[in-house]
């Protein structure tokens, strides 16, 4: 589905550059006159606001790095200069920090909402693939930005990750001696962190481009899960979904806001205010809240190699969910069963999320296992047997009439 752009440029200026690089008939076909299904709800608004969030994560990261030293006798110190000394430093740090949060409160959204209305089926599969791709340079990019400050869970998560890759039959130990740049996490180690940590978001903002790309060839999706068949089906994206979109940024900036400051530290934990210290463990390691349900995966699994290859095949399950649903229906609006198994699955990653900030012990560990059990179960088991099955509800014959009624 493609804009049928009818931009002129009014200036003689304008149209001579037009001709040559039409970047106006480009934003106008892909921003103003593209064609979107009149059906949208609100859950199609955090594809904008995630483009905004990784923005402000870019911009307010550059102006950090000017003031930042990377170097474990100085990192911690230089964080706190840039909270006390650097004008408005306080500011741009807590924009920094929270905004990956709420990156990732946005993100986590996105993707439920296309596991819910089906956007990850045909013709979406690539768009799809593309998401789950930024979503694991994200989660790279937060874990490399966890490190820089120094503190203790700074240290010490950084330890604990990169001990994963020993894991790896064979290379595994020649991999994290790499990694750290010598035989413990150290100077070389927060270096390449700090340099990948600055490169990585220029990648997620490439590979955005093309998610969106493929969005405009492929069409976006809608509550009702069908294509548009008519002009009746779609209206211009501006001023129709922009209006949509830019109400929901503000009542998203509104919840950023609140964090940033009346509750900057709440997401974070108090042990990264103590300076990186390799002789004192603290009591637990916890990495950020967003990876909770994946380092619960982690620990559920009692053999090392096996819980590395749980949490990192977690993630990457999600990539070969086109294929894995084998329902021909794409929204839960139509499916009654898929829509209980889903807040089912939704229920068992915030209980994964909750037993990752536990102990790994007693009755925390027997919840994990049953947990990450049904997690793979969803995709491999459920998901399916759904597709075989499940009796679906008649589909509406399009769009105009699942919005208006069998009049339209």
């Amino acid at each position: 589905m493609h804009g049928n752009s009818t931009y002129q440029p009014q200036s003689k200026i304008g149209q001579w550059f037009e001709k040559r690089l039409p970047i106006g008939g480009l934003i106008h076909s892909s921003f103003v006159a593209y064609p979107t299904p009149r059906n949208l709800n609100y859950w199609w608004t955090f594809g904008g606001i995630l483009s905004f969030m990784l923005g402000v994560q870019i911009i307010t990261g550059i102006v950090l790095a000017m003031h930042y030293t990377p170097h474990v006798d100085l990192a911690f110190k230089s964080v706190e200069t840039i909270m006390r000394d650097v004008n408005y430093g306080w500011l741009l740090r807590y924009l920094h920090s929270n905004g990956a949060s709420m990156f990732f409160i946005a993100v986590y959204i996105h993707i439920y909402r296309g596991m819910y209305y089906g956007s990850y089926k045909e013709p979406r599969e690539v768009l799809w693939i593309l998401g789950v791709i930024i979503y694991l340079l994200m989660m790279a990019t937060g874990f490399l930005g966890y490190t820089l400050p120094w503190g203790q869970m700074s240290f010490w998560g950084a330890t604990v990750i990169t001990n994963f890759f020993s894991a790896i039959p064979g290379v595994g130990e020649t991999v994290v001696t790499w990694l750290w740049g010598g035989y413990a996490v150290g100077n070389p180690t927060l270096n390449r962190f700090y340099s990948l940590h600055y490169l990585l978001p220029f990648v997620i903002a490439g590979v955005v481009i093309l998610h969106v790309w493929a969005l405009h060839v492929s069409g976006q999706n809608n509550p009702a899960g069908i294509e548009p068949k008519s002009e009746r089906d779609t209206v211009p994206f501006t001023p129709y979904a922009t209006a949509k979109d830019s109400f929901m940024m503000v009542a998203f900036c509104l919840l950023f806001a609140w964090f940033v400051f009346y509750m900057p530290n709440y997401l974070g934990h108090a042990d990264n205010y103590i300076v990186a210290n390799p002789a004192v463990t603290p009591a637990h390691i916890v990495p950020e809240w967003y990876y909770l349900p994946f380092y619960a995966i982690l620990r559920a699994v009692p053999d090392k190699l096996l819980g590395v290859l749980a949490m990192f095949g977690s993630i990457a399950i999600l990539a070969f969910l086109p294929w894995l649903d084998t329902s021909k229906v794409k929204s839960a609006r139509y499916r009654p069963l898929y829509k209980q198994f889903f807040w089912l699955f939704f229920a068992v990653c915030i209980g994964l999320g909750w037993l990752g900030a536990k102990p790994a012990e007693g009755i925390y560990v027997v919840l994990s296992r049953i947990l990450t059990i049904y997690y793979f179960a969803h995709f491999i088991v459920v998901l399916p047997l759904l597709g075989i099955f499940e009796k679906t509800r008649p589909l509406p014959n399009s769009i105009s009439e699942s919005v208006l009624g069998s009049k339209a």
